[in-house]
């Protein structure tokens, strides 16, 4: 049997992780973090195959955690999404050209671009 993939949800509301987990766990395992260094520290000990990353998080935002990522030589290849509510023109182009894999625009509401997105990052 294929072994499942694993996805890593970095999200400081408990709402939208609840919301995450309910659209994903059918497909994939998923891990959660609230903030950065603990996100960093997990994906240190527990690889996973992907990061949903929230921009907008208490202690370190996404893109200094996504910096963190690249500069780290067991994770720099991991595919990650930014998925914020920073939805303004421009922003896409922004996030994608700061190492971001792909963008989701928050509240995510069509699962459908969220699956997409995470098979495009996953080959």
């Amino acid at each position: 049997m294929d072994q499942r993939k694993k996805v890593a949800v970095v999200e400081d509301n408990p709402d939208n992780r609840l919301l995450v987990r309910a659209m994903l766990e059918d497909s994939y395992d998923i891990t959660e973090y609230e903030n950065g260094p603990d996100a960093l520290a997990g994906l240190r000990a527990e690889k996973a195959d992907l990061v949903l990353l929230d921009i907008s998080l208490p202690v370190m935002d996404g893109t200094a955690i996504l910096m963190e990522i690249r500069r780290d030589e067991a994770l720099r290849l991991l595919p990650v999404i930014a998925v914020t509510a920073h939805a303004m023109s421009g922003d896409r182009e922004r996030y994608l050209s700061a190492g971001f894999d792909d963008y989701l625009s928050k509240p995510l509401v069509d699962e459908n671009l969220l699956f997409n997105a995470i098979r495009a990052c996953l080959g």
